[in-house]
């Protein structure tokens, strides 16, 4: 089944919980979440970062109708112990998911740069894709705009957390490494000096720790 939604998600965790969140997230959350209807399939980033614990996760959805459906909503609204432990302690979480609106390469890149953008600039952002994934060692180049109406459904999984933010829309540039992935962020800025990059998260690269798709193969 062609996918045609997306969840992403940042968080920070501190760094004497980062092993108990890791065998969360690996051993439990994403396995549950892809029992729900409609997930598809998970990656788990880590950023090239030494000053915090920095998480990217990315889901593949059906479509973005999957958000506001029941089977999902039923898990949101019945945390499970261990997700009742761990969601006190994330920080800085970030939220959005939606359609996949455009798409430029092939296959998937083991280091990401995902790149929230503001209102107004997703027109932009498509036109630049093909041109992305001219850069050497660059696979792809993904554009996702967010529903805001799946995002922001209240629950009792949201209301465990402070200070939830989304995202307009989301640029997502996919490589083989991190020099490539940088160099393929520079032809943006290059190509288009007027894009602004939304200060929601700041621009971090992200190596890829963990996979998972819904027949349980990597």
């Amino acid at each position: 089944m062609q996918e045609s939604g997306f969840l992403g998600i940042w968080s920070d965790i501190a760094s004497e919980t980062e092993t108990n969140y890791l065998h969360w997230l690996t051993r439990e959350h994403t396995s549950e979440r892809l029992g729900v209807d409609g997930f598809m399939a998970v990656r788990v980033f880590r950023a090239h970062r030494t000053d915090v614990c920095r998480y990217f996760i990315l889901y593949d959805l059906t479509s973005s109708a999957v958000l506001g459906s029941a089977p999902y909503l039923a898990r949101l609204n019945s945390p499970t112990p261990w997700t009742r432990r761990i969601m006190p302690l994330i920080r800085n979480f970030v939220r959005g998911g939606g359609t996949i609106m455009a798409s430029a390469g092939v296959g998937q890149g083991g280091t990401v740069m995902p790149l929230p953008l503001e209102s107004g600039e997703t027109g932009d952002a498509a036109a630049i894709l093909p041109d992305l994934v001219q850069v050497d060692r660059i696979s792809a180049a993904r554009l996702y705009r967010t529903d805001h109406a799946g995002t922001s459904i209240t629950t009792s999984e949201k209301s465990m957390r402070e200070g939830d933010r989304t995202f307009e829309s989301l640029l997502l540039i996919e490589g083989l490494d991190e020099p490539s992935v940088r160099s393929a962020h520079d032809r943006l800025h290059r190509r288009d000096p007027a894009l602004r990059i939304s200060t929601v998260r700041p621009v971090d690269t992200f190596a890829q720790v963990f996979a998972l798709r819904r027949d349980g193969h990597t």
